[in-house]
């Protein structure tokens, strides 16, 4: 069977390798900061494009190769109608929720700022839409309450492989069953900047957790300011020591322990990257 690879990220690296080592990949597609990626597919040389396929050349590039199926694994650019329909087969996607919930961008972060105690990753036929088309194979994958989104995400790669094994064994044998989305169970989230991290003190202690839980480490990072000062937190904790009511919401109540005051509870701030300024009782965080 012939096989084209539309990847980028780390993700996709491992996927390419996977193939390279089955010796069963006649191209990859990549984005120009896919730079691991172009590299193997240099060595192995193994015939690549790079860039946005909807500049006209891509058509003609994955015409010539004749494959059966076209795999998308976290591709950065849309698919158009005109490159679906080349394989003879056909061409599906890997997203990293369990479809029609979470289509979009990111997200394993939202599934964990929503407090969802289970996401997945889902095969699914590419078409026009965003993450809209036929469901083939999905994989469960329980999120653990102290989990970050880079562990999460590490759980997909892990099982990327495995979903698409399972996907080329059904159209092998001729057993492939479709499931179509149900459309009015659909969420939808769009694409996140580091600037969108910022903490609203005025959420409840469970939703600051799950905040900064979803961006630690090594993403950019949930955040808050201090006296126009930035401060990126990578972990948090509730804490039983009291306060009084009328305190506002993100006052700095210790230094040492950094103690922070939500609508619900004290939050202890356990791990925060390096800042050259000093944490003052007294401050309110923004």
């Amino acid at each position: 069977m012939r096989i084209g690879l539309l990847a980028s990220g780390g993700l996709g690296l491992n996927v390419v390798k996977y193939f390279l080592a089955k010796s069963g990949l006649t191209f990859v597609m990549t984005d120009r900061k896919s730079t691991d990626i172009i590299q193997l597919a240099k060595e192995k040389k193994v015939p690549y494009f790079v860039g946005n396929p909807r500049d006209g050349r891509s058509q003609d590039f994955i015409k010539d190769k004749q494959i059966d199926v076209l795999i998308s694994v976290n591709y950065l650019f849309i698919i158009e109608k005109d490159l679906i329909n080349l394989p003879s087969k056909i061409a599906f996607n890997i997203h990293g929720s369990l479809l029609p919930k979470y289509r979009g961008r990111t997200p394993h972060v939202w599934a964990i700022i929503n407090n969802e105690v289970e996401t997945g990753i889902t095969a699914h036929l590419i078409d026009n839409g965003c993450d809209t088309g036929d469901i083939i194979e999905q994989i469960k994958i329980p999120i653990g309450y102290y989990e970050t989104g880079a562990e999460i995400l590490r759980k997909y790669s892990e099982n990327y492989i495995p979903l698409i094994d399972r996907v080329i064994s059904k159209i092998e044998s001729g057993k492939l069953i479709l499931l179509r989305q149900d459309n009015l169970k659909a969420t939808y989230f769009g694409k996140r900047t580091p600037e969108d991290g910022r903490i609203d003190w005025n959420w409840q202690k469970e939703r600051i957790r799950n905040w900064v839980r979803a961006q630690a480490y090594p993403y950019p990072g949930a955040f808050s300011l201090l006296d126009s000062n930035k401060i990126v937190i990578d972990e948090v904790v509730f804490d039983e020591r009291g306060y009084e009511e009328n305190m506002p919401n993100g006052l700095i109540l210790s230094a040492e322990p950094f103690l922070v005051k939500s609508p619900n509870g004290v939050i202890k701030i356990k791990k925060f990257r390096d800042i050259d300024f000093q944490i003052q009782s007294g401050k309110i965080l923004e």
